[in-house]
């Protein structure tokens, strides 16, 4: 099958792009595969533009320059005609509220071909909006979602508690399948190397949305070392290195930079004994997917992706959004465990997540898509 993929981004590092780009180069063993998206390169305040023509891992990524953007997120760019001169056999198109999401509806309508939709969990608490994003939520939703929502084929949440929130907007229970976000397969295969021990990774982008300030203050209080990974925004990147400065960790955190290579990633992981997401939200972290595959000591605050994936003091641990005592708290009992103590976490944690394999999840994948297309 002829198989197109939209998405915002194809270029850099970001959950969306992550997604996509696994689960394309899977289904591009089997299909002819195809990814549409803007040219906007998620980095460094989104400044970068990516190559209009790319092939990449046997996926061939056209993209298109927004006509129009709102916030850091959202980007309207048309890409009708060249969906049309394509005529795939089935879209697949990522994140709810998206302008090129709901123009595949048009273009599924017009070629007669499935349409899904990917809703990559877009349902924030009101209080990490402003007062204007929240209106604009509120506009779409109801004016909108309630609308379009059941014309999509399927709609595949990767978060379980995404579905109370569809469900509440009108959605047919029917029409709702859960897949989550995997992990290749590699961080359950490749041989575990030796990790330092008090050492604590935080790997993802360095943004407001991660909360790394709560991390620091944590850190304080202990005689740990702390590696930050991933790209930097700014201006947080520079907010964070005036808290790191103002509470004299400078030889306590280290800034190590994007990792693009998956074996480097691995290593990476592999190095720390302790992986600690603090984020105000989350949908279905990858990186704490990753770290727990890996067998390492996961700590995340009560994000809903976080939850999902944790049971306190079974898998991993679990703090209180911005608890910065509480963080501490578990951090010094870690240190206090026996190697017996934390291998039962370790390997509670690896087995929590041996699902979330793109070896078993794409044949989900491919199951649902190819059934929708026989029967369309």
């Amino acid at each position: 099958m002829k198989i197109l993929e939209i998405t915002a981004f194809s270029a850099g590092i970001c959950g969306l792009w992550t997604r996509v780009s696994q689960e394309s180069k899977l289904l591009s063993k089997k299909h002819d595969v195809y990814v549409f998206s803007s040219n906007i390169y998620r980095g460094k305040n989104n400044e970068k533009k990516a190559k209009p023509d790319e092939t990449l891992n046997n996926i061939k990524i056209k993209r298109f320059p927004p006509f129009f953007s709102f916030g850091q997120n959202t980007f309207f760019w048309n890409y009708y005609n060249e969906a049309i001169k394509l005529k795939p056999d089935i879209i697949i198109t990522h994140a709810y509220r998206q302008y090129y999401a709901t123009l595949a509806l048009k273009i599924g309508k017009k070629l007669g071909i499935p349409v899904f939709l990917v809703t990559h969990a877009p349902f924030l608490d009101k209080k990490l909006r402003s007062k204007k994003l929240n209106f604009a939520v509120f506009l779409y939703d109801n004016f909108i979602g309630k609308k379009i929502l059941n014309k999509y084929t399927k709609i595949i949440t990767i978060t379980k508690w995404e579905n109370p929130h569809l469900l509440k907007l009108g959605v047919k229970k029917h029409k709702i399948i859960h897949i989550p976000n995997g992990v290749p397969q590699e961080f359950f295969t490749i041989k575990k190397q030796k990790h330092e021990k008090n050492t604590i990774l935080f790997l993802g982008r360095i943004a407001p949305i991660k909360n790394i300030e709560t991390l620091l203050k944590a850190l304080k209080k202990t005689k740990m070392k702390l590696d930050l990974v991933g790209p930097i925004e700014e201006p947080y990147g520079s907010h964070i290195k005036n808290i790191i400065k103002k509470l004299k960790l400078d030889s306590q955190v280290k800034f190590l930079g994007p990792i693009f290579d998956l074996k480097q990633k691995i290593k990476i992981i592999d190095n720390h004994e302790i992986f600690v997401l603090p984020s105000k939200r989350e949908g279905l972290p990858q990186t704490l997917i990753e770290a727990m595959a890996r067998e390492k000591i996961v700590i995340s605050s009560t994000n809903d992706g976080g939850k999902e994936l944790i049971k306190d003091k079974e898998n991993g641990y679990i703090f209180n959004i911005g608890n910065s005592d509480k963080l501490t708290s578990i951090l010094d009992k870690i240190q206090k465990m026996s190697e017996k103590q934390k291998n039962i976490i370790k390997k509670q944690a690896r087995q929590s997540v041996e699902r979330y394999s793109w070896n078993k999840l794409i044949k989900k994948i491919e199951n649902t898509i190819i059934n929708q297309k026989q029967e369309k």
